[in-house]
């Protein structure tokens, strides 16, 4: 098991390769309030002082600190074979045991790890600035020594509640958000730091581990400066967990102070003073505390850690190569032949259009309708209820009916109603047909425009590579649309003009409405009759208001027509009907003279039988013919729509594009790709590469029965 963190720090190798934090690897991460101790526990750990000291906070990045440990016979091996490379610089001009290595500056080796320390220094200060502020990018350091047991740690900025100088007002949070991001990962090891000088009860570092990890699983407590605690007083019931009990453990440690920094003791010097210090004060547990059994222990509960979380981790890794596999393929390969992949992307294009509006894409689309479904319902339902909720009276008063009936009859009076004032009145009904079906036409191009954005967006993603090409597409498509717009208005506004040329009263459909309102009034004027009183003759009742003579009888003949039924409709009992009277008097003033012109003319008496029979019947043939009408037009509008637009751009749009784009002149210029395409296309290749070699990784782990 032993073999299980260098197998962790390659894995972080391989990732930190590409700059990318998509995987949580199991990791060690310190907290604990500033001056707790937290730096002289890891420099504990390493034995060497690396980290930058000074007052207030110090530590204003995190610092992913791996320690690998070496032994003597690897380090005379690795010495041979770098002499026998010409080229190998990886350890090369090594002449110490034990070295550093930043990943920000790539091969370069330190052995001198005062030379480390001021670059930790130099590096929080160029991205962090020098006003005490923190980052959340980290600083990458490796050290390689026989002294080290194999641990990957995190230092974070220590824990603070004021503000100090000119650090931001927010600087509290800003380190509590940081923190929780670390310690959030459920792969990761808690090191909670405390001073044995404070009181346990209220440790910080102990309250934000809770949060993430209220159950104490992957806790570890650490209390530091045991020979600072005053006099009389010890930490026996702390290390004892009878305080606050931490399940992993609690582990004291004795710091070396501020002087013995100064005065440059060595950490093995301090390491040897922290277990005289044990064995005097806590003679029972020395050898469960101390710098030694701390580093055991996290090496301990690391591998255990690593072990637990390699089966979850090696799952992760396969879907992120999965996806990486996917996004590389969308991105494509680079091109080559420009000419055939041109037209490779306008066939596909033309083709995912067409299938769009059959409803056979491959991508479709579930949170709406969309394309010949969108169209379909255009046409059965948007259009054909607009339709239906067309009034064939809308906007026609009987005065209307009355006026145009009059008008038609001149200066004589009528012994029946023209037909022309029928035609006048139906043909404006009819023109009201007209807007819906040419918004109706509106419609489906407008849908016709989305499907570009939809195939764009969902089924020929190659296009995104090539923005040039895409708006050439877009632009060429769209005026495809346009040209085909007018054209097929005008034949929607001939489909209209074409029932306003000829109104057929001998349509099938109209005659038999005709025939069936003849039976209906000649059954009321029978039943008026019948109530009639027996002193009047039914022969003159049945003749009353009828006109005689031959030409009378000539006209009555046709029962089946609209005329023959206002003959025979003339004695039909009909609701009375008022219309608005004007309250000036129809009759001069005696002794005035008069202008004819600005008599009004009455219109405040009830319609006579005969007028009320004239403006019923009219308004019924009205309606009878423009239900025919209407039904002519919902079933011919859709079909001329799809046959003037939607099937001619579908027929066309393929030898359109070929047209339009398929020249030598614009290749290069429209296959162009993206200026971050080329960019993201190396990335997701390098990540896929990171994820197989990682994948490779936890293979050999498996081959040699580790886990």
């Amino acid at each position: 098991m032993e073999a299980l963190i260098p197998v962790i720090n390659k894995l972080q190798d391989v990732f930190n390769t590409v700059g990318a934090d998509i995987i949580q690897l199991p990791q060690i991460v310190v907290v604990g309030t500033q001056s707790s101790g937290k730096s002289s526990v890891l420099e504990s750990l390493v034995g060497r002082d690396i980290l930058p000291r000074g007052t207030g906070i110090v530590t204003r990045r995190p610092l992913i600190l791996q320690l690998v440990h070496i032994d003597q016979e690897d380090r005379r091996k690795t010495n041979e074979e770098n002499e026998s490379k010409k080229n190998g610089r990886l350890y090369r001009g090594i002449d110490g045991e034990e070295w550093g290595k930043f990943l920000h500056t790539k091969n370069k080796i330190y052995t001198d790890f005062e030379e480390i320390r001021q670059e930790i220094e130099a590096e929080t200060e160029r991205m962090s600035g020098n006003n005490k502020g923190i980052s959340d990018e980290p600083i990458h350091l490796k050290i390689f020594s026989p002294h080290v047991v194999n641990l990957t740690l995190v230092d974070l900025p220590g824990i603070t509640k004021v503000p100090v100088g000119d650090q931001p007002r927010d600087i509290e949070i800003q380190i509590r958000e940081l923190i929780l991001k670390y310690i959030s990962n459920p792969n990761s090891i808690i090191l909670a730091v405390t001073a044995a000088n404070t009181d346990m009860a209220t440790s910080e570092s102990l309250k934000v581990a809770r949060e993430v990890d209220p159950d104490g699983r992957r806790t570890l407590a650490v209390v530091t400066k045991l020979d600072l605690m005053d006099a009389g007083t010890d930490a026996m019931d702390v290390l004892m967990g009878r305080v606050i009990p931490v399940k992993l453990g609690i582990i004291g440690v004795v710091n070396r102070s501020q002087l013995d920094i100064n005065q440059k003791k060595l950490v093995a010097d301090s390491i040897r003073d922290e277990c005289a210090f044990l064995q005097k004060r806590y003679p029972s547990l020395a050898n469960r505390n101390g710098t030694k059994y701390l580093a055991k222990t996290l090496n301990r509960l690391l591998m255990h850690h690593i072990r637990d979380c390699l089966p979850e981790l090696k799952t992760r890794i396969n879907v992120l190569a999965a996806q990486y596999q996917s996004l590389l393929s969308s991105y494509g390969e680079p091109v080559e032949d420009k000419s055939s992949t041109l037209l490779q992307l306008i066939t596909k294009f033309a083709t995912e259009y067409c299938n769009t509006i059959e409803g056979t894409a491959k991508y479709i689309e579930t949170a709406e309708l969309c394309g010949g479904a969108r169209i379909c319902y255009i046409f059965h339902e948007t259009f054909g209820r607009t339709l239906e909720s067309v009034d064939p009276l809308g906007g026609l008063t009987t005065i209307d009916v009355l006026t145009a009936i009059r008008n038609a009859t001149g200066p004589r009076p009528a012994l029946f109603v023209p037909e022309v004032s029928f035609e006048l009145l139906v043909k404006r009904q009819v023109k009201r047909l007209e807007e819906p079906s040419l918004r109706c036409v509106e419609l489906v191009h407008e849908e016709m425009q989305r499907i570009i954005q939809h195939c764009s967006n969902y089924s020929t993603q190659e296009l995104l590579r090539f923005p040039k090409l895409h708006d050439a597409i877009v632009e060429v498509v769209t005026s495809l649309l346009r040209k085909r717009l007018p054209v097929t208005n005008d034949m929607v506004h001939n489909l209209v003009a074409i029932e306003l040329a000829y109104i057929n009263t001998k349509h099938p459909d109209f005659a038999d409405a005709c025939g069936l309102m003849n039976n209906n009034i000649e059954e009321q004027r029978r039943n008026r009759m019948r109530d009639l009183p027996s002193a009047v003759p039914r022969d003159k009742a049945a003749a009353g208001g009828s006109q005689s003579g031959p030409v009378s009888e000539q006209m009555d003949s046709g029962t089946g027509t609209w005329r023959g039924m206002l003959k025979k409709g003339e004695e039909s009992a009909v609701s009375d009907r008022a219309v608005p009277q004007n309250p000036l008097t129809a009759s001069p003033q005696k002794g005035h003279a008069v202008n004819l012109l600005d008599v009004p003319v009455p219109v405040s008496r009830k319609l006579s039988s005969r007028e009320q029979r004239d403006c019923e019947v009219i308004e019924r043939l009205i309606k009878s013919y423009f239900l025919i009408v209407r039904k002519n037009i919902q079933d011919s509008v859709p079909k001329a729509v799809m046959h003037f637009l939607v099937n001619h751009v579908k027929e066309s749009l393929q030898s359109e594009l070929v047209g339009q784009l398929y020249k030598t002149a614009l290749l290069s210029d429209l296959l162009t790709e993206s200026e971050d395409m080329a960019q993201r296309r190396n990335e997701a290749a390098d990540m896929l590469k990171a994820l197989q070699k990682a994948s490779q990784v936890i293979a050999e782990i498996r081959e040699t029965h580790m886990w």
